[in-house]
């Protein structure tokens, strides 16, 4: 019998690279602190470049963007327009509001940004003159907008309203180069259309993960100054949106959520949180039964199914029924003691440590932030005075 002993076995779950040909590779020499925004730039950097041989036509997708991203059902949009279009058409986005992301991977050619036509914002009048004076100038032969509650879905109907000559089709559930489809009768039947030239399209009908990269060349900005000298000056004014309590919002229409499993020891700190974050409270289902929260905070399989922008889970392990209330956040940040907890693979960025320390450290930096914040707007206001 043959002695292997000395043989030092490699860990199969050491830092690895995806080649190309999707193999995983793991490459001597790197150690556990490889991380894994590197691997993802190296699977990047391993995509071609789409890059249109000759614009000579663009296809324009306009979105709203919120704190200065674009969310998956806009980039679902960017997504079909860069599927859809040939070798010699760009794909344009029009970004309403702020944009601080780079759209390279969404496929997206050119970028236009208007920052001062944030969702936030009532002013339908001014986005529907602005965002017809872009058209005109740059004749896109298609228009992808996301059919959604933000904006984008009033404002895309405002726009085929305004161009009835063209065709349009709202809520697309299903898109190719030949034609469009649809619900009708309550979702009881699908129905077939021609591509018309406005397409809102429903969340999930397109798949962002592309197998291509785009330059994202930023447009000029005087573009979009230009265009919006023309557009009109509304007879009504916005009085912006209302703020309500983080503790009355239903933890399925919270965009903050922090939620405390069963390594919170003092549920106080973890409420004072959530309040200097102005975020709603959820909780695990261990913690719940432990009666530390009531059972309409619990999270998860056999509770709520939630959809944050950003969620905190402060000592949660991460049990299977918990991930699945938690599939649809956005961005998933945990703090647990156990840096190999399922809810530290699935948490876009992991504290490890002390829950009570931590959530301490964080409620004293945030008052920090809050009085720096507070004493730069009054020195801005004294100078402007």
């Amino acid at each position: 019998m043959t002695e292997h002993h000395n043989i030092k076995r490699i860990n199969p779950r050491r830092a690895y690279e995806i080649m190309t040909n999707g193999v995983k590779r793991i490459t001597l020499g790197l150690n556990s602190d490889y991380v894994a925004h590197e691997v993802s730039l190296h699977q990047t950097s391993n995509k071609p470049l789409r890059s249109p041989k000759k614009a000579e036509k663009r296809v324009l997708v306009i979105a709203h963007s919120e704190r200065g991203t674009l969310d998956d059902h806009a980039k679902q949009c960017l997504a079909a327009a860069a599927i859809l279009a040939d070798a010699e058409t760009a794909v344009v986005a029009l970004v309403l509001g702020e944009l601080q992301e780079d759209l390279s991977n969404a496929g997206v050619d050119e970028v236009l940004v208007m920052d001062t036509l944030d969702y936030q914002t009532f002013q339908p009048d001014i986005e529907l003159a602005f965002v017809k004076n872009i058209i005109t100038s740059l004749q896109p032969s298609r228009i992808f907008m996301p059919d959604n509650l933000i904006g984008d879905g009033d404002l895309g109907r405002r726009l085929i309203a305004s161009q009835p000559e063209k065709l349009a089709a709202t809520h697309v559930i299903e898109i190719n180069n030949a034609h469009i489809a649809n619900y009708q009768l309550g979702g009881n039947a699908i129905a077939l259309a021609s591509f018309p030239y406005i397409v809102l399209l429903a969340p999930d009908a397109a798949d962002t993960s592309l197998p291509f990269s785009a330059s994202a060349l930023a447009i000029d900005p005087l573009t979009a100054n230009q265009q919006m000298r023309h557009a009109q000056t509304p007879s009504y004014a916005s009085l912006g949106m209302q703020t309500i309590d983080a503790a009355k919002i239903a933890l399925e229409e919270a965009d903050f959520i922090v939620s405390a499993g069963n390594g919170v020891s003092n549920v106080q700190t973890l409420q004072t949180l959530a309040a200097a974050l102005d975020a709603a409270v959820g909780a695990s289902r261990v913690a719940v039964d432990d009666g530390k929260f009531s059972r309409d905070k619990q999270i998860g399989a056999t509770g709520k199914t939630v959809s944050a922008s950003t969620y905190f889970a402060i000592g949660i392990s991460g049990a299977l029924q918990h991930l699945q209330g938690i599939k649809d956040c956005r961005h998933v940040i945990a703090i647990n003691r156990d840096h190999s907890a399922a809810i530290v693979k699935r948490a876009n960025l992991s504290l490890i440590g002390d829950a009570e320390e931590i959530m301490q450290a964080l409620i004293s930096a945030i008052a920090e932030a809050k009085i720096t914040a507070i004493t730069d707007v009054k020195l801005a206001t004294q100078e402007a005075a």
